[in-house]
C-alpha cells in the first residue's frame, strides 16, 4: 500500500513507502474502523518532521508514515462499533494514550509522560496512506455536509483547545465575558481562531507583518475581523487605540511576538500560545513591567498543542456553525491542492515557497 514516508533523523528523506494493507482484527474487541483517506493536510510539523527536527518511527519498522491532518471515508466496521458506520466520513484523533493519570482518563494531550504516540509524529504512522485502521475510540464522525471542509479539523481542533481552556481556566472569575480579542498570525491557525472568535461574538483583531494580504484580508473582512500589519502599526500602539485584548490568541511561530502580545492583554485577560518555536533566539522584554501587570492585573497565559476527543467533536460543531454563518468560507482556506501521494516533492515545495498558501493538502482519493 502505498504511503508517503520518512526516515526518521535522516534529512529530507521524504519517500514513497509501501506500507501492508490493514487488517480490523488489528483492534481488540472489535472496535476496528477502516478509512479509506480522502484527503491530508499538511503543515509546518512536517516539513520539521522531513528535517528530521524530531519524530520516531514505529516499533519494527525504520520509516514513519506522515500526515497527521486525515479526513476519509469509513469503508468497514468492526462488530462492536456502533458510533460509526461504512460510508460516514471521518476524521481520526492524533495522539494515543500512554501511562499517565492524564492519559488513563481520556485526556492525551495532557499527558505527563516523557514519551509520547502521535499519528504521523512520533513512534505512529500517519494519514498520508491509502486506508488506515483505528480504534472506533479515536475516530470522529463529520457530517456529510462538512465533506469538502473535513480536512480543516484537525488544525482546528488546536484553537478549540485554546479557546477552551481559556474559559475553563476563567471559572476563577466567576463570570467572564470577554469582548476583545486579537490573534497575532493569518495562518491556517490563525484564521481559524479569527473565525472561532467570531462565531463567539467577539470583536477580533488580527495583526500579521504583511500590508496587503489579499486573500487572508477578504477572508477577515467577510467575517467582520480588522487586520493590522505590524509593518505599520505594532501591536503595542493598536491596543492603546482599540483598547487592551481580553483573549489574545497567538499563532506566528515567532516567540518575541509572545512577549509583545503579553503587554497587549487586557486585565483579567488571557494569552493563548499556540506556536511551538525551536532555536535559541534571545530577546530583550521589559521584564519588570510585564511581570507587575500580569500580577496586578490578574492575567494568566496557557498553551494549547494537540486536542483530544472532545475538541474534536466540539470543532465539528463549529465547522458547522460557520457554515451556516459564512458559507463557502471554509473552503476557501484550501488553497493548494496535491494530486496524489506520488506528488509529494511538490507538497513539500509548495510548504516551502507559496507565501500565498492558507493550506496545502493531498488529494489521496
Amino acid at each position: 500500500m502505498k504511503s508517503v514516508a520518512v526516515l526518521p533523523g535522516k534529512p529530507n528523506s521524504a519517500h514513497l513507502a509501501d506500507l501492508e494493507e490493514p487488517r480490523l482484527e488489528s483492534v481488540p474487541n472489535g472496535r476496528g474502523v477502516l478509512v479509506k483517506v480522502l484527503r491530508v493536510g499538511v503543515d509546518g510539523t512536517d516539513k520539521e518532521i522531513n528535517a528530521a527536527e524530531y519524530g520516531a518511527a514505529p516499533p519494527g519498522y525504520n520509516f514513519l508514515v506522515t500526515g497527521h491532518e486525515g479526513f476519509g471515508q469509513a469503508l468497514a466496521v468492526g462488530p462492536n462499533v456502533y458510533e460509526v458506520k461504512p460510508g460516514d466520513f471521518v476524521v481520526a484523533t492524533v495522539r494515543r494514550p500512554g501511562h499517565s493519570i492524564y492519559d488513563l482518563i481520556g485526556t492525551n494531550d495532557m499527558t505527563t509522560d516523557d514519551v509520547y504516540y502521535e499519528r504521523g509524529i512520533n513512534l505512529l504512522h500517519g494519514f498520508l496512506t491509502e486506508c488506515y485502521v483505528d480504534d472506533a475510540d479515536y475516530i470522529v464522525r463529520v457530517p456529510a455536509t462538512l465533506k469538502e471542509i473535513g480536512v480543516l479539523l484537525e488544525p482546528f481542533t488546536v484553537v478549540q483547545k485554546g479557546i477552551a481552556q481559556a474559559y475553563e481556566a476563567q471559572r476563577r472569575l466567576r463570570i467572564w465575558r470577554p469582548r476583545r480579542a486579537a490573534v497575532m498570525g493569518a495562518g491556517t491557525i490563525g484564521l481559524l481562531a479569527a473565525l472561532a472568535l467570531r462565531l463567539r461574538g467577539m470583536q477580533v483583531t488580527v495583526f500579521a507583518r504583511q500590508i496587503n494580504m489579499g486573500l487572508r484580508s477578504q477572508l477577515l473582512e467577510e467575517i467582520d475581523a480588522r487586520y493590522v500589519s505590524t509593518q505599520q502599526t505594532s501591536i503595542t500602539d493598536a491596543a492603546k487605540s482599540v483598547g487592551l485584548f481580553d483573549l489574545v490568541f497567538e499563532a506566528t511561530g515567532a516567540s518575541a511576538v509572545v512577549f509583545e502580545s503579553m503587554l497587549a492583554v487586557a486585565k483579567n485577560g488571557v494569552l493563548v500560545l499556540s506556536s511551538v518555536t525551536g532555536g535559541d533566539r534571545m530577546v530583550q522584554v521589559p521584564a519588570d513591567r510585564i511581570n507587575l501587570e500580569f500580577v496586578l492585573g490578574n492575567k494568566l497565559m496557557v498553551g494549547t498543542v494537540n486536542a483530544n476527543r472532545e475538541y474534536f467533536e466540539s470543532g465539528v460543531r463549529d465547522l458547522a456553525l460557520a457554515e451556516a454563518m459564512y458559507p463557502g468560507w471554509l473552503s476557501r482556506l484550501l488553497t493548494h491542492p496535491v494530486n496524489g501521494l506520488d506528488n509529494y516533492k511538490e507538497a513539500f515545495h509548495l510548504l516551502e515557497t507559496a507565501k500565498d498558501a492558507i493550506k496545502v493538502y493531498y488529494e489521496v482519493a
